[in-house]
């Protein structure tokens, strides 16, 4: 049976999160934030966290960049705006409410978008990517980390059992890679540049979709008299 999700139920799951998000996942998502924060410096700039969460990752961004941060859970945002002020994170412009499937933002806004452990959190993953998408610039870059479905065999079983659970604490564990090759292959401004295996135990994965440079018109060529 499939497991509806919601914004209305993960936004509850990630408010009750909220006290020990940081103890329980930060060391668990710690080289995953690490890889993500690598990948997305190579471009810099002005970044977009979506589901920024408590701000954990936020310290670690370099200050020649511009950094704004979205999340649905206003007791999570209400940790990341104390930890820009108690670190003095003068590079952060903003951490406001927002939903990954409807960002108020303008097309082309920013030179990266970083979604950290949040496709596989949100109810409607393609609608959140096309929004990805749509407010990065062409030329920059979807820098996502993400948990990857086993697919077949005894693992991908187990995790379609837990989906009924896991969808209740706000994620799922059945996502299927091929979610974001087949995502990819309906539009033709992204490509997939990297994909790539993050501890612990290979379950997650730097995946990286570069933003197409438009191209020009077509210009026939007139012909002399």
């Amino acid at each position: 049976m499939a497991t509806q999700m919601s914004t209305a139920s993960v936004t509850k799951a990630y408010d009750r999160w909220s006290p020990v998000y940081d103890l329980v996942f930060g060391p668990v998502f710690k080289k995953g934030r690490s890889a993500a924060i690598v990948a997305a410096e190579r471009i810099g700039g002005r970044i977009i966290e979506v589901g920024v969460g408590t701000g954990i990752s936020l310290p670690q961004y370099s200050s020649k960049n511009r950094i704004v941060g979205v999340d649905l859970s206003e007791p999570m945002l209400d940790k990341a705006r104390e930890r820009v002020r108690s670190g003095k994170l003068t590079h952060v412009e903003q951490i406001a409410y927002g939903d990954a499937e409807a960002l108020q933002f303008a097309d082309n806004s920013f030179d990266v978008v970083v979604a950290q452990y949040v496709i596989t959190a949100v109810p409607n993953p393609e609608r959140a990517l096309d929004e990805f998408a749509r407010i990065c610039r062409p030329g920059g870059e979807i820098v996502i980390t993400t948990r990857v479905g086993a697919g077949d065999g005894l693992r991908g079983r187990i995790e379609k059992t837990l989906m009924p659970i896991t969808s209740r604490l706000g994620f799922r564990t059945d996502f299927p890679f091929e979610r974001y090759t087949d995502w990819a292959a309906t539009r033709g401004d992204v490509e997939l540049v990297e994909s790539r295996p993050l501890p612990p135990l290979g379950h997650f994965s730097l995946v990286r979709f570069a933003k197409r440079q438009p191209q020009p018109a077509f210009q026939p060529q007139g012909h002399g008299q």
